[in-house]
């Protein structure tokens, strides 16, 4: 079951520019995936997916590197020491379990903003965004998802920019932090060999990403697939709260 629900999430999520941290996170728990080993694949899948969002988003010419400044300046360092931290395996399932939640429900709402195709922009401080950034990306290298999903929906009931520019810096967003989140993570990792039995999810999630972005460009409109995303991120977040709590 594992692969078929990895390529569905990474077909969806990257129809919106997301990695799918969340969900591969949550599942890898509920099949009972060895604890050490869920944050290191879950962010592997991540780079994965986003990196190719990314290429597709830059060769458009989509990027804003200014923008995404203060917010790297934050993140990259808190989500490699997050990274770091050893924490048990209850509170990582909690707190993954209210990270589902509060994405899911603010992807939900902000999946009208989609449609939009200009907005009025206000200004975020230099030093709120770095905060905003570094909050995000401790969160993130703690549980081990690439926090794109938590960035965007602040970035939009901020309006901190327009839609397209916020849906491009969440995947620039997930790359660069699930990619300082997994330095952090592999340092608590033997040998990394040990990831060998999973390689199978990797290409299916190579696969599912490059569907999804398909999806996006082609086919499906953006808010319709932000609505297709959230409801299954809040599937699976009650799903595992079935598990932890009951």
């Amino acid at each position: 079951m594992l692969p078929i629900l990895f390529f569905s999430i990474a077909t969806i999520y990257a129809s919106v520019g997301f990695g799918g941290g969340t969900s591969y996170l949550a599942l890898l728990t509920i099949f009972d995936i060895e604890y050490l080993y869920i944050p290191i694949i879950a962010l592997i899948c991540n780079i994965i997916v986003v990196a190719g969002n990314c290429f597709n988003y830059v060769r458009a010419g989509n990027l804003n590197i200014k923008f995404l400044t203060p917010y790297f300046l934050g993140s990259i360092p808190l989500a490699y020491i997050g990274g770091i931290f050893q924490i048990t395996k209850e509170f990582f399932q909690i707190l993954l379990f209210f990270c589902l939640m509060t994405s899911g429900v603010l992807l939900f709402l902000q999946a009208n903003q989609y449609q939009l195709k200009k907005q009025i922009i206000k200004k975020i401080p230099f030093f709120m965004a770095i905060l905003i950034g570094a909050g995000i990306g401790l969160i993130s290298g703690i549980v081990g998802i690439g926090g794109g999903i938590l960035l965007s929906p602040i970035l939009f009931n901020l309006k901190a920019a327009q839609p397209k520019q916020i849906v491009v810096a969440a995947s620039l967003f997930i790359l660069i932090n699930s990619i300082a989140g997994f330095l952090g993570q592999i340092q608590k990792l033997d040998n990394f060999l040990e990831l060998q039995p999973y390689l199978y999810l990797f290409l299916t999630v190579l696969l599912g990403g490059q569907l999804g972005n398909f999806l996006n460009i082609k086919i499906l409109k953006s808010h319709i697939l932000a609505i297709l995303t959230s409801v299954l991120v809040l599937f699976v977040a009650i799903r595992l709260g079935l598990k932890i709590f009951f």
